[in-house]
Formats: C-alpha cells, sequence, structure tokens
C-alpha cells in the first residue's frame, strides 16, 4: 500500500455491491437525490459548497475531490471555496472548544 486515500480504492465498491447491493442501491439513490434531486430548491453551487464543508468536517478525502471538482463546474469561485473551508474550520474547532468544556464538567469527578 502506498498511501491510505487512493483513488484505485473505488475498486472494492464491486465488493460492497457484492455483498450488500440493497444498501449500496439504497445509498446510491439517497446520495443522488440529495444532491441532484429534482426537488432540490438550493442552486447547485451551494449544495456543493455545503458538502464541501461538510467533507472537511467528515475528513472524507474523496469527497472533498469529487465535491470540490463539482462546485467549480457548479460555477463556484475559489474565495467561496476558501469561505466554505474557513466556516467547517470554526465549527470543527468550535467543537473541540465545547467537546473540552465536557472534558472540564467531569475533571476530578468520581462514579
Amino acid at each position: 500500500m502506498s498511501h491510505y486515500h487512493d483513488p484505485e480504492d473505488w475498486a472494492y465498491a464491486k465488493t460492497v455491491g457484492k455483498n450488500a447491493p440493497d444498501s449500496l442501491k439504497a445509498f446510491l439513490a439517497f446520495d443522488e437525490a440529495a444532491l441532484r434531486g429534482e426537488d432540490n430548491v438550493l442552486p447547485a453551487k451551494y449544495r456543493e459548497l455545503i458538502a464541501i464543508a461538510v467533507a472537511l468536517t467528515t475528513q472524507c478525502p474523496y469527497c472533498i475531490e469529487a465535491h470540490s471538482k463539482a462546485a467549480a463546474k457548479a460555477g463556484a469561485t475559489e474565495q467561496e471555496v476558501t469561505e466554505a473551508i474557513m466556516i467547517a474550520t470554526a465549527l470543527r474547532a468550535g467543537g473541540g472548544l465545547t467537546h473540552g468544556f465536557q472534558a472540564l464538567k467531569f475533571f476530578g469527578t468520581e462514579d
């Protein structure tokens, strides 16, 4: 293995499809509806900027790549993508801070 995130890993989708075909079909249909559904009201550019921010938060390298490319195709600017990056970064940092509150809440307590 040369690195953890190899684009060739998508070949394992065949394994997932073989072992869990209904679940994979349901996932792909849900993904398609959420991102490109006929009843979507958010413009594609905004959907892709949201997807970038979420992909950064979940730290999925494949989603980061796919949605960054899709955002460019949907007309997002580099500045808009950068703003989405910084929003995601701020929210992740905020999560660390507020989870730190939990650490302080329980520090020195015993059951």
